[in-house]
């Protein structure tokens, strides 16, 4: 059973922006950011393009918070895959290591697994995205309000570990964000003209 994480972990290495970019003609870890994620794909390719690369990158978290917690009844294995699953998009070895940030996987993940406060976060993201135009900004908001909801909403203790534990991953991935964020050279989630 607990074999299942190996399989999610090569889930998360789908190179969702890589594909969808380069069905464009674009290499997207050339261009903007550099990064391989959705807001890259939305600034260089238009917004479309940027939701389908979110969708397929939440896909990557959603299949194994359900098979976990709702196929094989267990939390605990739904949260290892999950972790998993991150893992394979943040250090694909398929890529030599180099992915995404995790965000969308791990927002998708908890949709199935925390669906009241996901729901939650997801209108504060929509809130701080519209007033900072920063996709960044509304990410670090969101890995930081994550656990803080669950606290507020009751989730078991060992939940709530596992979750800072991820998201401690996802906010080291935001470094070079939080940098640019400190220097005002950040991006804007609008596309170039």
């Amino acid at each position: 059973m607990w074999l299942l994480v190996v399989p999610a972990y090569f889930l998360g290495t789908f190179p969702s922006a890589v594909m969808v970019a380069r069905s464009k003609g674009v290499d997207i870890t050339k261009v903007g950011s550099g990064n391989p994620g959705a807001s890259n794909v939305s600034r260089t390719l238009g917004r479309a393009w940027g939701i389908a690369v979110f969708a397929l990158d939440a896909l990557k978290g959603i299949i194994p918070a359900a098979v976990g917690a709702h196929l094989v009844h267990n939390r605990g294995l739904a949260y290892a895959m999950v972790a998993a699953s991150v893992l394979g998009h943040m250090f694909p070895a398929t890529r030599r290591f180099k992915g995404g940030k995790g965000v969308a996987t791990m927002a998708g993940a908890m949709f199935v697994l925390q669906p009241l406060v996901s729901a939650g976060l997801s209108i504060v993201w929509l809130a701080v995205l519209k007033i900072s135009h920063k996709a960044s900004v509304a990410s670090i908001v969101l890995i930081v309000g994550l656990p803080v909801l669950a606290v507020v909403k009751g989730v078991p203790t060992w939940e709530i570990v596992t979750m800072i534990a991820i998201n401690a991953l996802l906010l080291l991935r935001h470094a070079d964000n939080i940098k640019r964020l400190l220097s005002g050279t950040e991006l804007s989630t609008s596309r170039p003209e």
